[in-house]
């Protein structure tokens, strides 16, 4: 079976995470590919299945991710499919699965797509690789937000063993129902 993993990322957390899943998906047999979402018009047609990750930056997803999903709805239909978001704001319990993140509940309000798996993870944020103006903004949105304000630091959300699940069971996926 042939994999294609799509991310949209804007510090390469998301890309982190497709990795994660993709030995999932080998271990599994499959042949994957991984690669950024604008590589997809000239991979899509060889996949059986498909994923996409696709990373949060001040509140929304990024543009090619909705281009993406309105051009090729048709031919995800036909796929084994998946997506999920990753986000800081699912660092909180009460924001972290498909039904509560609000960014989800946007994505499938928007979104000409509607997969058939949907994931929901906390992200990263790393002060210290960020320039002026998004250290300041990212500051400031934890604060409101009661989150880490120390630009020192590098704060890691992501639960790996949620993301380890999430993989096996698209991994174990053979079938589009």
């Amino acid at each position: 079976m042939k994999t294609l993993i799509l991310y949209s990322t804007v510090d390469g957390q998301t890309l982190r995470i497709c990795e994660r899943i993709k030995t999932h998906c080998e271990s599994a047999g499959e042949q994957v590919t991984v690669a950024d979402i604008s590589a997809a018009d000239g991979l899509l047609g060889e996949a059986d299945k498909v994923l996409v990750g696709a990373s949060i930056r001040y509140g929304k997803h990024r543009p090619a991710l909705f281009e993406f999903a309105a051009k090729h709805q048709q031919v995800l239909a036909g796929k084994i499919n998946a997506f999920f978001t990753v986000n800081v704001v699912a660092r909180k319990s009460e924001k972290n699965t498909p039904q509560t993140n609000p960014y989800m509940k946007k994505f499938l309000q928007l979104s000409a797509w509607q997969p058939q798996q949907l994931g929901v993870f906390a992200g990263k944020i790393d002060y210290p690789r960020y320039g002026l103006f998004d250290r300041s903004m990212i500051r400031f949105i934890m604060w409101m937000t009661k989150g880490p304000t120390d630009v020192t630091g590098n704060f890691e959300f992501t639960d790996w063993d949620k993301v380890d699940s999430f993989g096996a069971d698209f991994a174990a996926r053979k079938t589009r129902a």
